[in-house]
């Protein structure tokens, strides 16, 4: 609990030799387990199956009827879950907790339930998930586990409320998981973890100065002990985002490449550096590596939308709509607010590049409602811009500057300056397009097309001959590089010309 790793195997080595020579089984089986539970926190994979296998083989060998056979079930449901097999894995963390309560063992039994949680909620079983968990915070905030349970069921908790996008119960167990250290003189194995959880939630409710500082101190103060490894990476990539978001590039850089180091993947955070930076190619070759990598469905639906952000700046509207079709595929099995609100988002992104404005609208409303209901105000303003451009290519430009202008006032305050720069040009309305050398009718041309308006449709809104419509389109397609009208109506929308 204070970080000594290498000093608590040692102690626990010993004592497991002192148990042996004593003739008692149980205790130095319960040795071995810690020891093999370390070392697989630690990725050393054959001591830790080393320690698991000689516990087995001693309890094998003397035919002990004790609760240690339930603490020897949790690597194997550990494997299970792993590998995605999560009703064999609900129905060993049963047999575990059924051992638990036989022997009156309160650490086994809750975190064998807080297991048959996570694997219910891997399944899309939500309800009954936390069902479960909402439990098990009742009995480990009533003091009713030893420090070293409490520590890995709070922390354990989380990652899978995570997992599954749960965010509302994340905060709560990361409110909870809080208070505690607080109450624990002296431990720093859960404190770095704790920090990164809040960090992650800070960023979320926009208090982006606040996600920094506790990333921060998880890096510089909580630097002992095998949890607090893995927490270093999260930490620096949590940093990462921050600094993307505001711009300042550099700093994100080497805070994704410090996470890298520190064993995080640093994606989709890096990627979405790259597309910001126009390096459009390394962000969809990252991307499309690590999704040839990925097969969980929760952890693909972290990358999905960055993916669809790419292809759609690479005017790959068909591969977008693939790809949120998956998005859409996980949130209807999921019941996530946070992944349908990434699929509206999505769809609306992609319905939007297709000419459809209209149509985007109604899944843009659907997403501004779930960021709002998560306290997430950066998500929700990027939602505004996309309706504010929605309103404008209907030809609502009232409409569209206020949306504009309510998320401007958001990407003010969080010093987003990416975001508050792409929305200047929006409201300058005409700024972008000159980048591109299009003229002030070649741009009414295009944002009529990007709202699926056909040449005959363009030549009676402007008054002009359907042969001169037809000459501005390929005059557009030549300036903007495209040689469709999907691929110029994508284009528009991801570089702000409509």
């Amino acid at each position: 609990m204070v970080g000594l790793d290498d000093e608590y195997v040692s102690a626990l080595e010993r004592a497991h030799a002192e148990y042996l020579e004593a003739r008692d089984v149980p205790r130095a089986v319960r040795c071995a387990f810690w020891i093999g539970h370390n070392m697989l926190f630690r990725g050393r994979m054959p001591r830790a199956t080393g320690w698991f296998s000689r516990a087995q083989r001693l309890l094998g060998e003397r035919d002990v009827d004790c609760v240690e056979r339930g603490y020897l079930l949790i690597p194997l449901w550990l494997e299970q879950l792993a590998r995605g097999d999560y009703e064999s894995g609900f129905a060993t963390a049963g047999e575990a907790a059924a051992i638990g309560e036989r022997f009156g063992d309160d650490d086994l039994v809750w975190i064998a339930r807080d297991e048959q949680g996570r694997a219910l909620a891997k399944q899309g079983r939500l309800d009954e998930a936390f069902r479960l968990v909402d439990e098990v915070l009742v009995i480990t905030e009533a003091g009713a586990l030893t420090a070293r349970m409490t520590g890995i069921v709070y922390c354990n908790t989380i990652a899978f409320c995570r997992e599954v996008y749960a965010l509302r119960r994340a905060r709560e167990w990361t409110d909870a998981l809080h208070h505690w250290c607080q109450s624990q003189r002296g431990m720093v194995a859960h404190n770095g973890l704790c920090l990164v959880h809040r960090a992650e939630i800070a960023q979320l409710r926009g208090e982006w100065e606040g996600a920094l500082e506790e990333a921060k101190e998880a890096v510089e103060r909580f630097t002992r002990g095998v949890l607090n490894e893995l927490a270093r990476g999260k930490a620096h990539y949590r940093q990462a985002e921050v600094h993307r978001l505001r711009g300042r590039f550099g700093a994100a850089e080497e805070a994704y490449r410090a996470a890298s180091r520190s064993g995080c993947e640093p994606q989709p955070g890096l990627a979405l550096l790259r597309l910001a930076e126009g390096k459009t190619g390394a962000a969809s070759a990252a991307l499309r590596r690590l999704l040839g990598e990925v097969t969980e469905p929760l952890a693909r639906a972290e990358l999905l939308p960055a993916w669809v952000e790419v292809l759609l700046a690479s005017g790959d509207v068909d591969e977008a709509r693939r790809a949120c079709a998956e998005i859409e595929e996980i949130a209807d099995a999921r019941g996530s607010d946070v992944i349908e609100a990434l699929a509206a988002q999505s769809r609306a992104m992609i319905t939007l590049a297709s000419g459809q404005p209209s149509d985007a609208l109604r899944d843009l409303r659907s997403a501004l409602s779930l960021w709002h209901d998560l306290d997430a105000p950066y998500e929700t303003a990027r939602v505004r811009v996309l309706i504010g451009q929605c309103c404008r290519a209907l030809g609502d430009e009232d409409s569209a500057r206020m949306e504009l202008d309510a998320a401007r006032e958001t990407f003010s305050r969080l010093d987003a300056r990416p975001d508050l720069h792409r929305v200047d040009d929006l409201l300058r309305k005409h700024g972008a397009g000159d980048a591109y050398g299009l003229t002030g009718r070649e741009r009414q041309v295009l944002a009529l097309l990007a709202a699926g308006r056909s040449n005959r449709e363009i030549a009676s809104v402007l008054v002009i001959s359907e042969n001169t419509v037809a000459r501005h389109v390929q005059n557009i397609f030549g300036k903007l590089g495209v040689t469709s009208r999907v691929a110029a109506a994508a284009f528009a929308v991801a570089h702000d010309l409509i």
